[in-house]
């Protein structure tokens, strides 16, 4: 297993959380800014979990990108769709400039095809509705026809970013939901995952109260010895329904 390889474990209970528990947990770890910024999902696949392959632009130079430039087998871009390990997410800053597209449909179908977990930018992507069409995770800020070279220049690669205001290292575990996409330091992966899972099932009881007519005080927050000693209770007997609960 690779230092930035996630465990199965933490994988599946990655996937389970939403991306409003996960900013809350990162929250009570002093982490405040994670959530990318002004980024929109295509298509149905929305959750998304893998560790940031990095790519980024800055603004593009007339005498530096002309169309012929992705012949060069160097240029970045091209580098970055041949070599982002299987289950990586590619996180391309595009310094929050969607008036030309960070990547089509042909680059982002061939990160499928290589087993990428999914592709992110704070631009836009062009080809926008046949990228929404595959069966792949893929957030931008809105579609964005023109080619990149009219605003994008390929700079580097795996080195740390900015995307959607938030910054990103290579490694880092994204996280993506219906919501948005979370940030999150991979040396903190398994133990916000272990602690937003637990708070995932402690919201999942404090919904049925609430569902069946309880307040919020003493319950949410559970400040209540009472309410503590029956969401233990519950939780004891929904461990079928919860299988990632406990150490590990």
């Amino acid at each position: 297993m690779s230092d930035n390889a996630l465990s199965p474990r933490t994988r599946e209970r990655l996937l389970t959380i939403s991306s409003a528990t996960l900013t809350t947990v990162l929250f009570k770890h002093g982490l405040r800014n994670t959530f990318l910024q002004g980024l929109r999902p295509l298509g149905a696949r929305h959750r998304m979990v893998g560790p940031a392959y990095t790519l980024r632009y800055i603004p593009s130079r007339e005498d530096l990108d002309p169309l012929n430039v992705f012949e060069d087998r160097r240029h970045p871009q091209r580098v970055a769709i041949e070599e982002c390990p299987a289950g990586h997410v590619m996180v391309i800053d595009s310094r929050g400039d969607a008036q030309a597209a960070s990547a089509g449909n042909l680059l982002v179908t061939r990160l499928m095809k290589r087993g990428a977990a999914g592709i992110v930018t704070d631009g836009g992507f062009r080809d926008s509705p046949d990228i929404g069409a595959l069966d792949f995770p893929a957030w931008h800020q809105r579609p964005a026809a023109p080619t990149n070279l009219i605003r994008h220049h390929a700079a580097d690669v795996q080195l740390p970013i900015g995307c959607g205001g938030v910054p990103v290292y290579p490694g880092d575990v994204m996280v993506a939901d219906s919501e948005g996409v979370v940030c999150v330091p991979r040396h903190l992966a398994d133990t916000v995952a272990r602690e937003a899972y637990e708070q995932t099932v402690y919201e999942d009881w404090v919904g049925e109260r609430i569902v069946a007519g309880e307040g919020l005080f003493g319950l949410y927050p559970a400040t209540d010895p009472v309410q503590r000693q029956a969401f233990a209770d519950w939780k004891q007997a929904q461990q079928a329904r919860y299988p990632l609960l406990g150490p590990g």
